[in-house]
Order: C-alpha cells, then sequence, then structure tokens
C-alpha cells in the first residue's frame, strides 16, 4: 500500500471538509441574518458574503501542499508524506471551520449594527494566519 497517495489525498480533502463547514456555518448565520434585515425592512448587507467566503481559501491551501507532497513522492518517506498530508491537512480544515464560526458572528453582529466590518475582518484574518502557518511550515518540512 502506497502511504503517499493518502497523505496526498487527505491534505485536500480534510482542508476542503474544512472549508465546506466553515462556509457552512457562516452561509446559515447570513441566511438569518439577511432575513431578519427584510423582516425589519432594513437593507441586507451584501458585504456578509466577504465572511462566508473567507473559509474557503483553506482548500486552495491544501491544494498547494497537496501539490508539493506530490512532487515529493520518491524523494521523501511516505510515512512523513502520509503524516504531513493528514495533520497538514487537519489542522487547515479546523481553521476553516472556525474561521467560518466566527464568520457566523460576524455576519450576525454587522447586519444588526452595520458597524464594525473592519474589525470583524481583522478577526477572520487572524484565524486565517494559521492555516497560511501551516502551510509554510509544512511546506518547509518538504523541501
Amino acid at each position: 500500500m502506497n502511504f503517499s497517495l493518502i497523505g496526498i489525498g487527505a491534505t485536500m480533502a480534510l482542508s476542503a471538509v474544512g472549508s465546506g463547514i466553515g462556509a457552512g456555518v457562516a452561509g446559515m448565520a447570513a441566511i438569518g441574518a439577511w432575513k431578519k434585515c427584510f423582516a425589519q425592512n432594513k437593507p441586507a448587507p451584501f458585504m456578509l458574503v466577504a465572511f462566508v467566503g473567507a473559509p474557503l481559501t483553506q482548500t486552495v491551501y491544501g491544494f498547494i501542499l497537496m501539490n508539493a507532497l506530490k512532487a515529493a513522492i520518491g524523494k521523501m518517506d511516505p510515512g512523513l508524506i502520509l503524516g504531513i498530508g493528514i495533520f497538514g491537512g487537519t489542522a487547515m480544515g479546523v481553521s476553516a471551520w472556525y474561521q467560518g464560526k466566527a464568520g457566523a458572528c460576524a455576519a450576525d453582529a454587522f447586519a444588526e449594527t452595520g458597524k464594525g466590518f473592519g474589525n470583524y475582518i481583522m478577526v477572520i484574518g487572524l484565524i486565517e494566519t494559521v492555516a497560511l502557518f501551516i502551510m509554510v511550515f509544512m511546506l518547509g518540512l518538504i523541501g
């Protein structure tokens, strides 16, 4: 059995699962916030889409790491590729999941008050940084 291929697939799959969960959580909150706005005859802020889309970047990071792992087949121990894939993908996926949870809170707060967009984006950006660090550190392990 080629454990390298499992690690390569896990990187992409686990980061994408987190992105899906995060975007789903933030999306549900955005829909609820828009509903409240419509019910109160207030304008529904389109900017909530930024909170919903933020977790999707972790899938891109997973794709980048996946390609680097794929290029490393034959040059690295298959167990190391497996470990980097599983742990790197999981870390990026969890980052996306919690980014979505923060985005959900941000969507609710911004729709209600119309204030604080920059503050909310900063928090989401900090959570994003975890995924970026994971990608960069794992790429450093590869080569």
